[in-house]
């Protein structure tokens, strides 16, 4: 008798395996929406930083062998469909658009507030339809990153399908793309002056049978701590040069990324002004390992100045892309995946152009 084994040749696995990985991302995305997509994404953050001290210490293999479908911690459960952010993430975030637009699911919104569907820390419990959205999102995810990355398309095949199934899920459940109308889609000084808008899909009844309409922010910028110029700039040249310090002393391109991530643990406790890094730790630290295929030495100042106009680029590009596709629309659009997309094409970009000695991780055609 002879095995058949059939290949999907543009993702490279066999069908068997494929099979597996859309079951697994399936309950990858349904378990995002149960946790809420951003407790989810602190996980993400935990079993990468987890992932790389076993491979830092040999349990796993070389550091440098890293890649984000690695069989290990990292690549199978911090990656993987279990908490990778294109899985768990993206699908809890496409529920919670979806749990928007059903009554009793998400907390009434209150005047002044943002559209319900951008809460990302919101746990949806265990309701069938709401983790069924997560679940057949968390595939969609999955599916895409493996295409990309079976196609070895120059960016990061993870940070691409959370930014597209943001947009998927926006056409699916009939929000805007952008939303800014007449607005300049750059300006936040309605968000400063405290302008309002009117809430989309009605509100509570009053005592005389009418409808008390609620009112949003005409503005509502992703982080209201972390919006202007130079505060971005800044706290991205910092973290960058950590991201570049992280990777150069340790080889590993995602342990920077997973301490970022983790940090905001505190930001869904509700500490205030907590940052959000990640976007800037991941493309410096990827950018110090490709700069030279050997960053020791007097290149490794090189290296980490490097990482750290990496960090600040990924900064100012997540702030404009908030200031497009988050700020005027209902639904949460992740400003650092699409950071992550473009910081990690620019990488390899330099590589391919040979700027860069190495693309680190970062996929490139052959």
């Amino acid at each position: 008798m002879y095995d058949v084994v059939l290949q999907i040749p543009v993702i490279g696995m066999e069908t068997s395996e494929f099979v597996l990985l859309l079951i697994a991302a399936f309950a990858g995305g349904a378990f995002g929406a149960a946790l809420g997509a951003l407790p989810a994404f602190c996980f993400t953050g935990f079993m990468v930083i987890a992932g790389e001290a076993a491979n830092l210490v040999g349990v796993e293999g070389s550091a440098a062998e890293i890649s984000l479908t690695a069989a290990n911690v990292t690549g199978q459960v911090g990656f993987g469909p279990v908490f990778g952010p294109h899985v768990s993430f993206a699908g809890g975030a496409a529920a919670a658009a979806y749990a928007a637009k059903q009554e009793s699911v998400m907390p009434e919104q209150e005047d002044g507030g943002y559209h319900p569907a951008k809460d990302i820390t919101y746990a949806l419990g265990t309701r069938p339809d709401v983790l069924a959205v997560g679940g057949l999102f968390g595939i969609f995810g999955a599916v895409g990153t493996a295409v990309s990355a079976g196609l070895a398309l120059p960016w990061d095949p993870i940070a691409i399908m959370v930014v597209v199934s943001a947009a998927a899920h926006r056409i699916v459940f009939g929000y805007p793309l952008i939303g800014a109308g007449s607005r300049n889609i750059l300006d936040m000084t309605p968000f400063e002056q405290g302008e309002k808008r009117m809430a989309t899909g009605g509100g509570e009844t009053a005592a005389d049978g009418g409808t008390v309409e609620a009112k949003r922010l005409a503005v509502e910028p992703w982080l209201p701590h972390q919006y202007k110029w130079a505060n971005v700039a800044m706290i991205g040249l910092a973290t960058g040069l950590l991201g570049g310090w992280i990777a150069l002393k340790t080889g590993s391109p995602f342990l920077g990324f997973g301490i970022s991530a983790a940090s905001l643990t505190f930001l869904n406790l509700g500490v205030e002004k907590i940052p959000v890094t990640h976007h800037m730790t991941l493309p410096a630290s990827t950018a110090a390992l490709a700069v030279f295929a050997d960053p020791t030495g007097g290149s490794a100042v090189v290296a980490m100045i490097v990482a750290g106009i990496f960090g600040v680029y990924g900064a100012l590009v997540g702030e404009v892309v908030q200031r497009v596709f988050y700020a005027h629309s209902d639904t949460h659009f992740d400003p650092p995946a699409a950071a992550i997309v473009v910081g990690t094409f620019t990488v390899a970009i330099l590589y391919l152009a040979g700027v860069f000695n190495d693309a680190s991780w970062v996929p490139v055609p052959i």
